[in-house]
């Protein structure tokens, strides 16, 4: 079975070194220099990793990305980044590593392809698709938790799981290929191909929803 998480670690690498540190991102506020310097904490520094996931630890996680730009050049840090994590990081065990990282490495590749207005939607391979099918159903119902209505996913052969039941709002179905909704829970509603079925008034709310773990 092929390594997607490396696969795409790889390939937005690659895109890394076309861009430049300061091409715009889907991550509001970061500038690609950012977003590595991001990834980079995110596997070898378990100081700043848990601000990550916890606001009350954000101002410790920024600052010790600042001090990641400023101790290595941007091509130094993408090189970092593309060796992997190091062998302390749970991001290196195996199966973990590539549970947690196919859809991170994911979600911040489109972050810089789909920051320009003409980006093209990539063709994925099935095998790599129904990976992210299997781990998006899930960590759906954690990431739509605060949805303002219930939330079907719905592939396009017509596959669907729950991701939170039906509230008072009624619910949603949101139909499209896996990575897209991957992109669509991870709250890059703006950019995710996926066609939503439901009231208009709950599907507006929803589309603007700040979304992930």
């Amino acid at each position: 079975m092929t390594d997607y998480s490396r696969t795409e670690r790889l390939a937005l690498c690659d895109l890394f070194d076309q861009a430049g540190p300061d091409r715009t991102t889907l991550c509001e506020g970061w500038l690609t220099h950012d977003l590595a310097a991001h990834l980079y904490v995110r596997e070898s520094d378990p100081i700043a990793a848990p601000g990550i996931m916890l606001p009350a630890l954000a101002g410790t996680t920024e600052r010790r990305m600042a001090a990641v730009k400023t101790r290595w050049s941007f091509t130094e840090l993408v090189g970092k980044v593309r060796g992997g994590p190091p062998s302390f990081s749970i991001y290196a065990l195996p199966v973990i590593g590539r549970e947690l990282n196919t859809p991170e490495y994911l979600v911040h590749h489109e972050d810089v392809r789909r920051a320009v207005p003409d980006f093209q939607v990539r063709a994925l391979p099935g095998e790599q698709q129904e990976g992210l099918w299997k781990g998006l159903k899930l960590a759906a119902r954690s990431m739509l938790r605060k949805a303002p209505s219930g939330v079907v996913l719905r592939l396009p052969d017509g596959r669907e799981s729950v991701a939170k039941k039906p509230t008072a709002a009624g619910s949603v179905t949101v139909t499209g290929e896996p990575a897209e909704l991957v992109l669509f829970c991870f709250g890059r509603q703006a950019v995710a191909q996926v066609d939503l079925d439901g009231d208009p008034e709950i599907t507006a709310q929803l589309q603007g929803k700040s979304f992930g773990f």
